[in-house]
């Protein structure tokens, strides 16, 4: 058995690590949720992200029936009734191209990261503060215009703040049309409540600190950042100033968090021989304090988002056919 190291943690190929584990959820039940719009003929879109609010309300992004919602009149972040699947209400319509990150603050406001350009360059490449009602209340990033200066993004793919209000993004997501010239920025970019940029850290590539395709973030209750560098098959967990903490292989090909407590949920979407050798789809989920995977929830058609609901039912974002919000049913 062949074992890795880094920063002082021994790692163990996926046979070795999910030898013995269980899953504490039944079989997946995929497209679990109903369309916003209700009607048979309507289907959920693409979503990377589903998360959780203060008063334990689920949020998540439908992109708006398809894998965009340029030109649609659909409101893409959705408020689900976990007990029925049903939309409780629906906010944003018009305002994203590809809403791909979603954040729910302590206060209930929903944040949304828009990774593309609108057809007529009029929106996009944002981020965006909603209430829980809908009403814009702050906005990151110049409409339309891509940049890697301290006021543009090129593609952000996450948003997450802290409890001092401070705002984290992962700008450098993968290249969506038109297509980005080769050495896209990839790096985490800190703010102040107001918006006022603070700092920036990363680089494109393999290097401790340096990322590829940068994908979600996740703070744990010690003020923690950690960032899901997906193209590199790890977590990468820094301070708020960006000093690298650690580095984590033994949680799969990351694409999203839930982080409670002492808990890391990190859902795998595309672990396969080709991509990720010896590693499959799935929820890895373990101990902080331990740096230990202790269950694996096995699923081919894992999505990029994940959360638990106050039940104890864990629900994945799906971004890829069959598109949709499944639900993960607590044992």
């Amino acid at each position: 058995m062949k074992i890795r190291i880094a920063l002082g943690l021994v790692f163990f190929p996926f046979a070795a690590l999910a030898q013995g584990l269980t899953s504490p959820y039944g079989a997946p039940e995929h497209q679990w949720a109903t369309p916003p719009a209700g009607a048979p003929e309507t289907k959920w879109g693409s979503s990377a992200g589903i998360e959780r609010g203060p008063h334990g309300e689920i949020w998540a992004i439908d992109r708006c029936g398809a894998n965009s919602c340029d030109g649609s009149d659909k409101a893409p972040i959705v408020q689900l009734d976990t007990a029925t699947g049903k939309a409780v209400k629906s906010i944003g319509a018009g305002l994203f191209v590809f809403p791909h990150g979603l954040h729910v603050d302590r206060g209930g406001n929903v944040w949304v990261t828009d990774g593309a350009i609108s057809k007529d360059g009029s929106k996009g490449l944002t981020v965006t503060k909603l209430s829980p009602d809908g009403k814009v209340l702050q906005t990151l990033g110049v409409p339309g215009q891509r940049g890697d200066d301290e006021s543009h993004f090129n593609s952000p793919s996450d948003v997450i703040t802290a409890p001092n209000g401070d705002i984290f993004v992962t700008d450098g997501h993968a290249p969506i049309a038109p297509i980005i010239p080769a050495g896209l920025n990839m790096r985490v970019m800190k703010f102040d409540s107001q918006g006022k940029f603070i700092k920036q850290w990363g680089k494109a590539g393999a290097k401790a600190g340096e990322f590829s395709n940068p994908h979600a973030l996740g703070l744990d209750n010690k003020g923690r950042l950690y960032l899901a560098d997906r193209g590199n098959n790890r977590i990468q967990i820094f301070n708020q100033d960006g000093k690298l903490l650690n580095e984590w292989k033994q949680f799969g090909r990351p694409s999203g968090f839930y982080i409670t407590g002492d808990r890391l949920y990190a859902i795998d979407a595309d672990s396969t021989e080709a991509i990720h050798p010896g590693w499959k789809k799935g929820v890895w989920i373990g101990s902080i304090s331990s740096a230990k995977a202790e269950a694996f929830v096995p699923d081919e058609q894992a999505g990029e988002g994940v959360v638990v609901a106050p039940d104890g039912n864990m629900f994945g974002a799906v971004n890829v056919v069959p598109r949709g919000i499944t639900k993960y049913p607590k044992h």
